[in-house]
C-alpha cells in the first residue's frame, strides 16, 4: 500500500476480485444489492477500499450487508466466521489498557478499530450480522459498550452459543485469546 493510504492498481485489481469472490459466493448477505453498484463505490473511494484492505489484512473477510438509500452508503461488516485472528488478545480501550498493572495486552479493540479506520459494531448491529450467518461459535467479540457500562468500568462482548446470540460483560481491562472485535465501514 502506498503511502496516500490507497491501494497500488495491481493490488485493488486483485482485492477487488476477492471481495466480488466474496460477494457473489454469500448472497444471503446482500439479496437486493448489484456488485457493480458496489464496485463503482469502491473505485469512485479509494482511501475506503484501502481500510477494506485493513479489515481484510487483519482477518476480518470484510462483506457487503446493507445498503443506506438515505445516505448512498453500501455497509460493510467483517464476515469472518469467527471473531478476526489479526484483533484478538486485546482489552477494551485505552482507559482499560492502561489501567492494568501487568500482562498488558499490544492494544485495544477501540484503539486498533481506529488504527484500521473503522468503527466497532454496537450490540444492535452485531445481533444484524448474526441474521445473515453464523458468527463466533468458537470465539466472542467486544462490541461498542454503552457509556453507562462503560463508566462502571465494564464492557460488553456477545458471541453465538446453543443456536442463539448472547451479549455478555466483563471487565474492560480483560483479554482473551478467543475474543476479538468486528467492525463495520460505510463506503
Amino acid at each position: 500500500m502506498s503511502e496516500q493510504n490507497v491501494l497500488a492498481e495491481e493490488e485493488m485489481n486483485a482485492f477487488l476480485s476477492l471481495l466480488q469472490k466474496r460477494f457473489e459466493k454469500h448472497p444471503e448477505r446482500h439479496p437486493d444489492i448489484q456488485w457493480g453498484d458496489v464496485e463503482r463505490k469502491l473505485n469512485a473511494h479509494p482511501e475506503k477500499t484501502a481500510v477494506l484492505y485493513r479489515m481484510e489484512e487483519t482477518g476480518g473477510e470484510p462483506d457487503v450487508v446493507l445498503y443506506d438509500e438515505e445516505a448512498d452508503d453500501f455497509i460493510f461488516y467483517d464476515c469472518v466466521k469467527e471473531s478476526p485472528k489479526g484483533r484478538r488478545s486485546v482489552c477494551y480501550d485505552r482507559e482499560a489498557l492502561e489501567a492494568r498493572k501487568k500482562y498488558k495486552p499490544e492494544t485495544s479493540a477501540v484503539d486498533l478499530a481506529g488504527e484500521i479506520g473503522i468503527t466497532m459494531l454496537t450490540e444492535q448491529e452485531y445481533y444484524f450480522l448474526q441474521e445473515t450467518g453464523e458468527y463466533d461459535k468458537k470465539t466472542s467479540s467486544w462490541v461498542k459498550t454503552p457509556d453507562d457500562i462503560r463508566t462502571k468500568g465494564g464492557a460488553i462482548f456477545c458471541d453465538r452459543r446453543y443456536g442463539r446470540v448472547f451479549t455478555y460483560h466483563n471487565g474492560a481491562e480483560s483479554y482473551y485469546a478467543a475474543r476479538g472485535f468486528r467492525g463495520s465501514l460505510r463506503l
